[in-house]
């Protein structure tokens, strides 16, 4: 179904990807994971074309989207929607018309300038926000709403572009963890109950671990895990992260599974 063959971006002679190759096969909720500056939101940008590839390919349903163009390229973004942390919703619109937003690549110019919305449209609208549960919001400004709410507001537009892909780029980084584990449960009846593959950047290995059927390790630019929650062992954390033998010795399987990165180094700093 998707296929990232040797993927490689470099940004003025240094890599940030380095020859990454994922095969997926079928819809499925798959978290990566790792230190920062380790190239995950690169790689997610590159799949949705907001970057560039310098090498390798990508290809989708049998179609390469590497280097896709104008109103091809368009369409592919259309079919691979993009959740970011900081939300990007427009603050002082209503929040209906934010997720109305999703529709912009199928509409007209002159419809886009004023703002004019088919009735169906915004019936649909309104029904993937009473998905999310925050449908009652729905005529109030985004900058009124909680972070957790307004990151709810970001998948719904994504959701009314009918993705196949859904792409989320640390979506609950900066939440509190009630609002954090609302998104992420969000996410994942998404992919169960629309049969959508769900790639999402995560800063936690339990998050990770309790949500995604798969995990994808990164380190410095390069695939170093993929595999299973439960293959997400000590050494695997350790190769993840960079964690030195001194500090996988000293901790347990399970408090390596529940560490997040910026504990996982400060702890491994404590060590030496």
């Amino acid at each position: 179904m998707l296929l990232i063959d040797n993927l490689t971006k470099s940004f003025g002679g240094s890599p940030a990807v380095k020859s990454a190759t994922i095969a997926v096969s079928e819809p499925a909720m798959i978290g990566i994971i790792g230190r920062s500056g380790a190239g995950k939101s690169t790689l997610l940008r590159m799949l949705n074309r907001l970057t560039d590839a310098t090498s390798g390919a990508i290809t989708f349903e049998g179609r390469d989207i590497t280097n896709l163009r104008g109103s091809a390229k368009r369409q592919w973004q259309s079919q691979c929607a993009m959740i970011f942390q900081q939300f990007n919703l427009v603050p002082r619109m209503d929040v209906v018309s934010n997720v109305l937003h999703g529709t912009l690549n199928r509409r007209s110019t002159m419809a886009t300038m004023f703002n004019l919305y088919p009735t169906d449209d915004i019936h649909r609208a309104i029904e993937i926000l009473d998905r999310l549960g925050i449908a009652q919001h729905a005529p109030k400004r985004a900058e009124a709403l909680s972070g957790g709410q307004q990151q709810r507001v970001a998948i719904a537009r994504a959701l009314m572009q009918d993705p196949k892909i859904i792409l989320a780029d640390e979506p609950i980084a900066s939440l509190d963890p009630m609002n954090a584990q609302v998104v992420m449960q969000s996410l994942r009846r998404i992919h169960e109950e629309d049969g959508r593959m769900v790639i999402a950047n995560l800063h936690t290995l339990d998050t990770a671990r309790r949500y995604c059927d798969r995990v994808i390790g990164m380190r410095d630019g390069k695939i170093v895990f993929d595999g299973t929650p439960a293959q997400l062992t000590t050494g695997a954390a350790r190769d993840i992260y960079g964690a030195d033998d001194t500090f996988s010795e000293a901790a347990t399987s399970t408090e390596i599974e529940t560490l997040d990165a910026a504990t996982v180094l400060i702890r491994q700093a404590e060590t030496v």
